[in-house]
Order: C-alpha cells, then sequence, then structure tokens
C-alpha cells in the first residue's frame, strides 16, 4: 500500500512560481514511478508530469514543458513539482499519484494510489 499527502498548493499571481511535494509512506515507493495529475473545474483529469522509480527519466505535457520541473527524492519518500510562470489556465487541483508497475506512462488508469490533492489557483 501507498498512502500520497499533497502539500504546497495555494494562490499565486501569473507569472509566479508555486512548489508542490507529495509524501508517501511504505516500502515501495522508490520502484514506483511517480506523476502529478491536475483537474480543472468542468474538466477531465488531466496528465501534467512523471518520474521514473530512479529519477532518471521524465515525462512532461506539452502545456507544461519548460516551466515545471518534476523531481523525486527516494530517501525522502517524496516526490515534488516546481512550477514556474504560472498561467491562469493552470488553475486546477493538483494530484500527486503512483503507478502500479513500474514503466513510465502519461495514462491516469495505469495510477493505482492517488492523494486528496492540492488547489492551485492562479489569478491574472
Amino acid at each position: 500500500q501507498v498512502q500520497l499527502v499533497e502539500s504546497g498548493g495555494g494562490l499565486v499571481q501569473a507569472g509566479g512560481s508555486l512548489r508542490l511535494s507529495c509524501a508517501a509512506s511504505g516500502r515501495t515507493f522508490s520502484s514506483r514511478v511517480m506523476g502529478w495529475f491536475r483537474q480543472a473545474p468542468g474538466k477531465e483529469r488531466e496528465f501534467v508530469a512523471a518520474i521514473s522509480a530512479s529519477g532518471g527519466s521524465t515525462v512532461y505535457a506539452d502545456s507544461v514543458k519548460g516551466r515545471f520541473t518534476i523531481s523525486r527524492d527516494n530517501a525522502k519518500n517524496t516526490v515534488s513539482l516546481q512550477m514556474n510562470s504560472l498561467k491562469p489556465e493552470d488553475t486546477a487541483v493538483y494530484y500527486c499519484a503512483a503507478t502500479w508497475g513500474v514503466a513510465i506512462t502519461t495514462l491516469a488508469d495505469s495510477y493505482g494510489y492517488w492523494g486528496q490533492g492540492t488547489q492551485v489557483t492562479v489569478s491574472s
């Protein structure tokens, strides 16, 4: 079992930055791909970024590439999402997720463990 708890959301002006963190419990964290997803009101949940178990590989949605950076610390069982140059369209609830398996993926169905989400609001 993996339990995930996000933190770091809040209200920020356009162009600003936020850093989201996700603390994971369980001994299998270092063997799992971790991802961040987001869901805006009235929209489907969408992939944001993912990082391999070792941290050596990352994948980003086109909409955040060059602005967001995902990282992980396996010694501390944490994964982070540094968000820079934020835009109003980045406003959403952001979720941390852990995969069932070991392959890096952008598909939400491949992630079996989810946090409760943290709200990010970007004002114009």
